[in-house]
């Protein structure tokens, strides 16, 4: 049998290397699945998708069984999340380096069953399904394929998180950052600080549109996880091989948390009547509440990421960083005095004070810090044992600068310029995108997004670039629909830029297998893209 051409199977992201072999596999009743070791999760996560979606039983396979065999196996001679798939006349073989890379075979099958195989309930039109003979060799470009979703501004309850799981999972997609804190409203339980969440989870009304916008819609909007919630959308991430990091906003950011818990703030900064407005913030923008600098603070927040740990078991914990206004400290002389004891020059060394002790905090558990790029800064990237830790990773948001000077620096890195994939940013210029802010980035702009900028380009630093990510910031996603319109199918092509070759990059051929497949996918699968 000779190899052809492949033709437009439409596989998004696309595979490494696909190759036709010629003629067809059919499978229906006595399609039987054979699950080798460690792969039984991936057999269980077929059945209870594919297999419902598809009609088909999908039965473990018996020694001589007629019919044809869907056969996972674990390859421990690949490398990790790479598999090889094939299809001939006696089934399907799905080898991975590892389970990850089983899964990640799975879904490409599920691709090529076409866009029914995405539906929750089979139709009841189709008993058999088709497959070409099919060669499939595939590997991940990036270690760390992310997508944030920011549900601190606008609250996404339970389901819709799990539902944006299947989603990335559906796109090789394997990391999701929860932006769990802000201004705006507390969103995990904290068993020990109770009011976290009974105060700083609820906000009284919300600005509609932009930070100057005068609309505001007067509804209370509130909105939070327990530990339990979390730990099921930990479990459920797992199991589609994605891991979810966590985002406890400090010291910036904070004036929800200083809301619940005043004595968290910088109190003799304020005047009696700033002090008696303090409130869940109902607006957008920066707020100029940011932690006091004191060991009480310090005790509070290893507190909190007790239980954060507790609850998130991945290695990275995200603790923000960014955008910390400092007008406070400058005018408290509680911080005044933490600078003069620490010997410290200015309110900038003071935050990265703050940052190294929780870097350092985490390191001594096992984890690893990541922050927004603002953590580089006060003198953090210091000779060992006096700036962060070598574990720390800087998430590059305010463009490619501080990735660079991070991974120069020896730090790994997630590039997620804003200029590139914020996906909150509009996309097209024109009165008819809803709330139409930040950049023009449109799904073209997204699939030429490089994360690896020339700077870095064959040089050994390019190695910490351990992955990208793009972001969702929900100030104008206030409901799961807008949340799909600015998604996708921008994701689909941030997808493709993280797990493909990039040498083999083309938009025409990106559009085309969108149209020719993968927009049906989606529309099985109930996402109201743009």
């Amino acid at each position: 049998m000779t190899d052809t051409p492949v033709p437009d199977l439409g596989l998004v992201p696309v595979p490494h290397e696909v190759r036709l072999t010629g003629g067809e596999l059919t499978l229906g009743a006595s399609t039987t699945l054979d699950a080798g070791p460690a792969t039984e999760g991936v057999a269980r996560w077929l059945r209870a998708t594919v297999g419902t979606a598809t009609g088909l039983d999908l039965p473990p396979h018996t020694t001589g069984a007629d019919g044809p065999v869907l056969r996972l196996a674990v390859d421990r001679a690949a490398a990790p999340e790479a598999y090889r798939l094939e299809i001939t006349d006696q089934g399907v073989e799905i080898l991975g380096g590892d389970t990850a890379g089983v899964f990640w075979g799975a879904q490409t099958l599920r691709q090529l069953l076409g866009p029914d195989a995405h539906r929750r309930a089979n139709l009841g039109r189709t008993t058999t399904w088709t497959l070409p003979h099919t060669r499939i060799s595939d590997r991940p470009r990036m270690r760390w394929r992310g997508f944030m979703l920011d549900v601190s501004r606008h609250f996404t309850p339970k389901e819709g998180v799990l539902r944006t799981l299947d989603l990335l999972a559906a796109h090789k997609l394997n990391v999701l950052h929860l932006h769990l804190t802000d201004d705006q409203g507390w969103r995990m339980e904290i068993r020990r600080y109770p009011e976290l969440t009974e105060v700083g989870a609820r906000r009284a009304r919300t600005r509609v549109g932009h930070t100057a916008s005068d609309l505001w819609d007067e509804r209370v909007h509130g909105g939070r996880y327990t530990q339990d919630d979390l730990r099921e959308i930990v479990a459920y991430a797992a199991e589609r091989h994605i891991t979810v990091v966590p985002e406890i906003d400090i010291p910036g950011h904070s004036q929800a948390t200083v809301t619940a818990y005043p004595q968290l703030g910088n109190t003799d900064a304020l005047t009696p009547e700033q002090a008696a407005e303090l409130d869940v913030w109902t607006g957008w923008g920066v707020s100029p509440h940011i932690l006091a600098p004191t060991e009480h603070t310090l005790r509070f927040f290893e507190h909190v990421l007790e239980e954060v740990l507790d609850v998130f078991p991945g290695e990275f914990v995200h603790l923000g960083g960014d955008e910390a206004v400092k007008d406070q400290w400058r005018a408290s002389a509680t911080a005044q005095r933490r600078i003069t004891e620490l010997g410290l020059r200015d309110e900038d060394e003071l935050q990265a004070w703050f940052i190294r002790h929780f870097d350092r905090w985490l390191a001594a558990r096992g984890r690893r810090l990541v922050g927004w790029d603002e953590i580089l800064e006060g003198g953090s990237l210091g000779p060992d044992g006096e700036g962060l830790t070598p574990g720390a990773t800087v998430s590059s948001w305010r463009g490619y600068a501080g990735g660079v000077q991070a991974a120069r620096a020896g730090h790994d890195v997630i590039m997620c310029p804003e200029q590139h994939v914020y996906l909150d940013h509009r996309q097209a210029d024109g009165d008819d995108e809803p709330v139409p802010i930040g950049y023009v980035r449109t799904l073209r702009d997204v699939y030429h997004f490089e994360p690896v900028p020339p700077q870095l380009a064959g040089t050994d630093a390019a190695r910490h670039v351990i992955g990208a990510q793009a972001n969702l910031w929900t100030e104008v996603v206030e409901n799961q629909q807008r949340l799909d319109y600015q998604t996708f199918p921008r994701l689909a092509a941030f997808a493709e830029v993280v797990w493909s070759d990039p040498a083999t990059r083309d938009y025409a051929d990106f559009d085309r297998r969108m149209i020719a497949a993968h927009y049906a996918r989606l529309d099985a699968l109930g996402v109201d893209y743009r």
